[in-house]
């Protein structure tokens, strides 16, 4: 289970305003947990992982929680850009592990199963289906 001490940064719209991607902080656990909603494409997934990039610098967090629970979408044009731009970026600042909630849909899963085989040699990550499990991995990480 998430602490109760975080801090909400920012509800991230999408291209309608509703919301894309929420990113919360609990410093207790250096995580930053994202938080996903709706149906997602490759150009958003890359203007949230770009846009969550702010706060390396500001604050302390070496976990990733990757929540898709509520959201679904094709993203898979995006895998490149996360593979080549992205980890290297999250593995300069000190990222250690990614925690990944699934869709109960399970939405995209080949790009998904991409995505984790890219990461795995360069960090932790592993996929779950319930957010308590996630967390709990990532504490032992």
């Amino acid at each position: 289970m998430l602490a109760t001490d975080y801090t909400h940064l920012l509800t991230l719209p999408d291209a309608h305003g509703a919301p894309l991607a929420e990113y919360l902080h609990y410093p207790a656990d250096e995580l930053l947990h994202v938080r996903w909603h709706g149906q997602l494409t490759s150009t958003e997934v890359i203007r949230v992982v770009q846009h969550g990039g702010q706060w390396r610098q500001q604050l302390t967090y070496t976990r990733l929680l990757n929540d898709k629970r509520d959201a679904g979408g094709d993203w898979s044009e995006a895998l490149p850009w996360l593979q080549y731009e992205w980890l290297p970026q999250a593995l300069a600042v000190g990222i250690k592990a990614l925690a990944y909630v699934l869709s109960p849909r399970h939405e995209n899963g080949l790009a998904t199963q991409q995505f984790v085989q890219a990461v795995r040699p360069h960090l932790a990550i592993e996929l779950f289906d319930d957010l308590d499990e996630a967390v709990a991995w990532l504490r032992r990480q």
